[in-house]
């Protein structure tokens, strides 16, 4: 459920995190489900279905956008959009100067351009069987656009427990493969996304 709040916003839930106001009723969960999957099949993977015109950067106009739900489900407006953006804790998307992105998440050709990453290590998470394939071929992205990174091991562990029982986590010199080069963009304070690590930047294996 996501309700907002007059003085901190909107949130998700039945109370508000910084003041405990019910706030304003704005989307019902199921609402709030169905808008989210939409939004992220549009800006992620098949805008020209929707015949969204997309910049190379993943932007779209977030007027098209409405229009594109409000066929879809009639009732979205573009206050459900703003609201589902800044409620969302994981930080999914952006929005500025009337356009909306995803931040991560793309099976899209778009080329992002956040900022490079200042931390010296990441790491990423997969299952024990694939443990020796990285080691030899590098980590490479699967069904995405990008490689996306944690930048922690708690994260990375939280991560790859969705796919694996007992991951494998990879501990990689992202500053040496950043100063070799290497294009590793800082996305949000858990995820970097890059195009590729070879596997001569893989430092460790947490098992």
């Amino acid at each position: 459920m996501i309700r907002k709040c007059n003085e901190h916003g909107c949130f998700r839930g039945e109370v508000c995190p910084c003041c405990d106001s019910n706030g304003d009723f704005i989307l019902d969960d199921d609402r709030e489900d169905r808008l989210g999957r939409f939004i992220s099949g549009a800006l992620r993977h098949f805008p020209e279905k929707l015949e969204l015109p997309m910049y190379i950067d993943g932007w779209v106009s977030i007027n098209a956008l409405a229009v594109a739900a409000a066929k879809k489900y009639k009732w979205p407006k573009k206050y459900h959009i703003y609201a589902l953006v800044e409620s969302d804790e994981k930080g999914r998307y952006e929005i500025a100067g009337g356009k909306i992105r995803a931040r991560y998440g793309h099976s899209i050709d778009v080329i992002l351009n956040y900022p490079l990453y200042d931390g010296e290590f990441a790491y990423y998470g997969v299952s024990p069987e694939e443990v020796d394939i990285i080691l030899e071929q590098g980590i490479r992205p699967v069904k995405q656009k990008y490689l996306h990174l944690s930048t922690t091991l708690e994260k990375a562990i939280e991560v790859a427990t969705v796919h694996t029982e007992n991951p494998s986590i990879f501990k990689i010199d992202v500053k040496t493969a950043i100063d070799d080069g290497l294009n590793v963009m800082v996305v949000n304070n858990d995820i970097l996304l890059t195009d590729e690590i070879p596997a001569e930047y893989i430092l460790e294996i947490y098992e």
